[in-house]
């Protein structure tokens, strides 16, 4: 037997710890839970479904997480969009809170292709639509 973390990657970890939070959430008193990529290695169905679990932990709680995928993100009751922006060789990182619209645009812009076009607005919309409705399989 070999210790978890050295056989574990980081989104492996990451998803035990949700696995973990999600079945103690009862248990605890903890007021904000972090998780960092939780979706590394994963898309699809397996996303919206993290995506899912990530939402009901918030439900008592305040859960902030990073993400680069959309299923992920349009789950979220919260929606910020970080970008890195450079001038002169000083580079920043800049926090927007994202309005309905441009929460769409960017849920839009991460499943790839042009952000802007009427599919893939429309996939988001159906990705966020999702998220609202209650599904079996995280209940």
């Amino acid at each position: 037997l070999r210790a978890l973390g050295k056989v574990a990657s980081g989104g492996e970890l990451s998803r035990i710890a949700l696995a973990v939070a999600v079945t103690t959430s009862a248990l605890q008193d903890t007021e904000t839970l972090i998780f960092d990529e939780v979706d590394a290695g994963i898309g699809g169905a397996v996303a919206q479904t993290v995506g899912r679990l990530l939402r009901r932990l918030g439900g008592d709680r305040q859960v902030l997480a990073v993400t680069h995928l959309a299923q992920v993100a349009a789950c979220a009751q919260q929606h910020f969009a970080v970008r890195k922006h450079s001038t002169d060789g000083q580079t920043a990182s800049l926090l927007d809170a994202l309005d309905p619209s441009q929460r769409r645009s960017e849920i839009a812009r991460m499943l790839g292709g042009n952000a802007q076009s009427s599919a893939a607005l429309e996939h988001a919309s159906e990705l966020l639509s999702a998220c609202e409705t209650p599904s079996l399989e995280t209940r």
